[in-house]
């Protein structure tokens, strides 16, 4: 399978960052960010080395500054020139994630929200989040869940530049498995972009999964649909103790 060059992926992501996340954030991202954060607070740290890899738009930042210092890193040059003047206690680094000249075990927590399924070498991304990795350092990762995007949304296709191979939950624990202990793994984020839109919960599909919870109430019913129908993965998997030589 070829894949589009540097190059048109740099140019695709200046140009979708510049339309999207630098005016707005929707539900998903606003979740996540929800998420990683009531994570770090677990962690009890306000000192971490925290690197965020595929940050856009540098959104992400404000958030988590508050618990270290942050590096963060993205294709999109022109993006991060504007990030930079928003964040400047931010350090932020434009290059491709796989390249990069970073330092094995040199980061306590890496954070990545939406950015496994547009790279070509899922495996190899991931194996070099845990060579940054610290021992028992954190991975905190957020991806699109393919069976709801393929099955109750229209979602348009990639556009030039754009990578895209959406992975389930079965995949990526196969995936993390290779270096990575999954301490949590879970959907969030009831969301349709159907062509003609309608509330997830009243998906035949869903609505038949739900039967069962129909007399502990809709919160409950809501927590169980968005843990396995939401639109976004995520998943915090903590670095696998390494075997380097004999015990």
């Amino acid at each position: 399978m070829s894949h589009p060059d540097i190059a048109a992926q740099r140019a695709m992501w200046n140009a979708w960052n510049g339309e999207h996340r630098e005016k707005q954030l929707e539900e998903s991202p606003l979740r996540q960010a929800q998420i990683v954060c009531a994570w770090l607070d677990e962690l009890g740290r306000k000192d971490l080395d925290i690197l965020d890899v595929g940050c856009g738009a540098g959104w992400l930042e404000q958030s988590i500054s508050r618990y270290g210092h942050v590096t963060a890193t993205d294709i999109a040059d022109e993006v991060l020139d504007r990030a930079r003047v928003r964040s400047p206690e931010v350090t932020f680094i434009a290059g491709d994630f796989l390249t990069l000249p970073f330092a094995e075990a040199s980061f306590d927590v890496v954070v990545s929200l939406e950015v496994l399924s547009h790279v070509a070498d899922q495996a190899a991304f991931l194996d070099r989040c845990a060579a940054l990795l610290r021992p028992g350092g954190r991975l905190m990762l957020a991806t699109q869940n393919r069976p709801v995007l393929e099955r109750l949304n229209d979602v348009p296709p990639p556009k030039p530049g754009q990578l895209r191979h959406w992975v389930d939950a079965e995949d990526l624990r196969t995936l993390l498995a290779r270096r990575f202990e999954v301490e949590d793994l879970y959907s969030v984020t009831l969301r349709s972009r159907a062509r003609h839109p309608i509330h997830l919960l009243t998906s035949t599909r869903v609505e038949r999964a739900l039967r069962p919870y129909a007399g502990r109430g809709l919160d409950a019913a809501r927590a169980w649909a968005e843990r396995r129908w939401g639109w976004t993965l995520m998943t915090r998997a903590r670095v696998a103790q390494r075997h380097d030589g004999p015990s």
